[in-house]
């Protein structure tokens, strides 16, 4: 019996996971759109305006979109005040107490402090801070009488809780020679002996209450 015949043998297949996304991106590529071409050049010789207006061409206004032009509004010339009106308002400043002028640097300020305490006591005294509560005027006194009378002013007002008092001495105008002399006895007072015990400071007035005429006097509680 002759042999029968043996079959093709069938090729072998294998399993490849990435059949079906080839076969996938392959579709895709089949059907992309075509590619946009460039814009075409801007034919020779065109200007700058005439490529704007083409590129413009259609284009339509939003409504309600315009500007309202801003028209500038004149600007009134600086008013010039005569030399004299200018010193007259400083002048007035000066009363009133606001003006920039300051004795601290010249021989008719005087001030004072206690040891140890912070000097910006004093430049709150300077400046007027505190509310002057009672004031003593030595116009007219001799020495020791003022003395006496600074000395029972102080206790007065330290009694009733006074912080802040005025001692009006004067600028000496009317004295011999145009000495102050109860403007430099007060200064010593207050520095030192028995009233002294009793001032934290003081420092030459504002012109509103006496300038060099005048002391601020800071009291101990």
């Amino acid at each position: 019996m002759p042999p029968r015949p043996k079959k093709p043998a069938r090729p072998l297949s294998f399993y490849n996971p990435f059949q079906a996304a080839r076969e996938r991106l392959e579709a895709l590529v089949r059907v992309a759109p075509p590619a946009v071409p460039p814009p075409p050049p801007p034919a020779c010789g065109e200007t700058d305006e005439e490529i704007f207006a083409r590129e413009m061409a259609g284009v339509q206004p939003l409504p309600g979109g315009g500007r309202r032009a801003v028209v500038p509004q004149a600007v009134p010339p600086p008013v010039r005040r005569s030399e004299d009106a200018e010193v007259m308002a400083a002048l007035a400043d000066l009363v009133q107490g606001h003006g920039a002028w300051d004795i601290a640097d010249t021989d008719e300020y005087i001030e004072g402090i206690a040891p140890g305490l912070d000097r910006r006591l004093l430049t709150r005294l300077r400046r007027g801070d505190f509310a002057v509560q009672a004031h003593l005027d030595l116009h007219g006194l001799r020495s020791e009488e003022a003395r006496e009378r600074v000395e029972t002013f102080i206790e007065q007002a330290r009694r009733r809780r006074h912080r802040c008092v005025l001692i009006i001495h004067g600028r000496g105008l009317n004295s011999k020679d145009q000495i102050p002399v109860l403007k430099e006895r007060v200064r010593v007072w207050l520095l030192r002996g028995r009233i002294a015990r009793s001032v934290l400071c003081f420092t030459t007035a504002r012109p509103i209450d006496g300038g060099a005429g005048a002391v601020y006097v800071l009291l101990r509680k």
